[in-house]
């Protein structure tokens, strides 16, 4: 399912396929499994439902696979306590069950960046978020996310949104990028 990146999605498709009546098995981001056949009448109809809410049945294989690869990173940046402690290559890999190259090479000809790029941007997104929820300090942000020194996060962060962290803290209307957009 493209664009399911966050609970209010997943609170969506369930609220759609409970009032189709389709028993389902999973709704996990990015992931829907339904039990029995989908007839081709109810394909339809799921599928226009949950077009209007900005989510979209995906068919094609490549696709799904990129999904998947884009849903593990927003959960991995955005929905857990504690990023792994081994390098993302790894944790995809183990989590997919598939050849890491495989993975790159499949999401740089989809998506047209590759999978280090837009796991930086997801960070940078959460660096805002913290930042705007101003509980932590940025040497904090900086080890929760994994960067190895506040240096490193502020050049990151100068370079994929033009402001330093502190200037972006200054600012009276932060904007954030919704995580479908990313």
């Amino acid at each position: 399912m493209k664009n399911m990146v966050s609970l209010r999605c997943k609170m969506v498709v369930k609220a759609e396929l409970e009032k189709m009546k389709l028993k389902h098995t999973i709704v996990e981001l990015g992931e829907v499994e339904i039990m029995g056949d989908l007839s081709p009448l109810n394909h339809d109809q799921l599928k226009a439902a949950l077009l209007k809410s900005g989510l979209e049945l995906m068919d094609d294989e490549r696709a799904i696979l990129v999904e998947k690869i884009k849903n593990v990173i927003v959960e991995m940046v955005h929905y857990t306590d504690e990023l792994p402690k081994v390098n993302f290559s790894a944790y995809l890999s183990k989590k997919l069950n598939q050849n890491y190259n495989h993975l790159a090479n499949l999401f740089s000809e989809v998506k047209g960046t590759t999978i280090e790029h837009f796991i930086i941007m997801h960070k940078i997104e959460r660096a805002k978020e913290l930042i705007i929820y101003d509980e932590l300090n940025l040497s904090e942000i900086a080890y929760k996310l994994h960067y190895s020194s506040v240096a490193h996060l502020s050049m990151q962060f100068k370079k994929v949104t033009g402001l330093t962290p502190s200037f972006f803290k200054s600012l009276k209307h932060k904007k954030r990028t919704a995580l479908e957009k990313l």
